[in-house]
C-alpha cells in the first residue's frame, strides 16, 4: 500500500465529479455506465437518493476530470516501476458502496475479466475516497495468492449478487486479511491476487477509485488489444 498517494484536493475533485455525473444523467455518454445495485434493481429496498442506488461508475476514460486519476504522476510512476515504462489504461471504475444494503464483492481474481496476457504485465490500483474500514467494507486480500493460478469463478450462492461479481470457491483457501485505508491511500495489486470486500455496516458511503493498466509488451490471442475502445495509452508528460 502507498499511503496518501493521491492528495485530498484531488480526491475531493473526483468525488464531486462523480456525484455530478450521477445526479445529472441516468445514462451518461458511452462507454461510461452507471451500475445500480441489484437490491434496488429488484426493488428489495428503496434508496433515499439517486446516488444511494449506485454500485459503481465504469468506463470514465472519456471524462476529462475523472480520467485525471488514471494519469496522476505518482500513480503512473508506481505502476511503471512494476510493469515498465510503456503502459496502457485498460479499465476504470469508481466503486460506490452505499450503507444499508448487502453490497458484498466475493473473493475473486481480476484476471477473470481480462484476456490480455501475461498476468505479470497487468496491475490494478485502488485508491480510497474517504476512509475504508472493516466495518465499511474495506478490501480483504489473501497474501501470496497472486503466485497461484487463475481459479474457476462463478456466481456465489447469495440472495443478492451484483452483475459481474463472480467469486471463487474459498473452502480450501488461507484466511484473508483486511486492508483498512485512509483517504488517498492506494493499493497496487497483481491480477491473480485473491481479494474482495464485505458489507458496508456504517451510515456513510464507502467509495474508491480504480484503474487497471497493462504493459505494452502484453498480448491477446487473435486481437490487437491496444486498439480497443476503452484502452488509452498513458503518455509520460513528467
Amino acid at each position: 500500500m502507498l499511503p496518501d498517494l493521491i492528495s485530498k484536493a484531488d480526491i475531493d475533485t473526483y468525488e464531486k465529479r462523480f456525484i455530478t455525473i450521477i445526479e445529472s444523467a441516468d445514462h451518461p455518454d458511452p462507454p461510461m455506465k452507471i451500475m445500480r445495485d441489484i437490491m434496488f434493481v429488484k426493488k428489495a429496498v428503496t434508496a433515499q437518493s439517486r446516488i444511494g442506488e449506485v454500485n459503481k461508475l465504469v468506463n470514465f476514460e472519456n471524462d476529462e476530470i475523472m480520467f485525471r486519476y488514471t494519469t496522476q504522476t505518482k500513480l503512473v510512476r508506481a505502476v511503471q516501476e512494476l510493469i515498465g515504462k510503456e503502459i496502457y489504461s485498460i479499465a476504470t471504475n469508481l466503486f460506490n458502496k452505499p450503507p444499508g444494503i448487502d453490497g458484498r464483492h466475493p473473493l475473486h481474481q481480476d484476471l477473470r475479466y481480462f484476456r490480455i496476457r501475461p498476468p505479470g504485465g497487468i496491475i490494478g490500483t485502488w485508491t480510497s475516497i474517504g476512509s475504508a474500514t472493516r466495518k465499511s467494507g474495506c478490501l480483504a486480500v489473501i497474501p501470496g495468492s497472486h503466485r497461484g493460478p487463475l481459479k474457476p469463478h462463478s456466481n456465489p450462492a447469495w440472495e443478492h449478487v451484483n452483475t459481474g461479481f463472480y467469486g471463487i470457491d474459498v473452502s480450501e483457501l488461507s484466511e484473508h486479511i483486511y486492508v483498512e485505508t485512509n483517504p488517498g491511500d492506494t493499493i497496487l495489486f497483481h491480477p491473480l491476487l485473491i481479494h474482495g470486500s464485505g458489507r458496508n455496516r456504517t451510515d456513510t458511503f464507502r467509495r474508491a477509485l480504480s484503474s487497471h493498466y497493462a504493459s505494452g509488451k502484453c498480448w491477446q490471442p487473435g486481437k490487437n488489444w491496444k486498439s480497443a475502445d476503452r484502452v488509452r495509452y498513458i503518455v509520460e508528460t513528467f
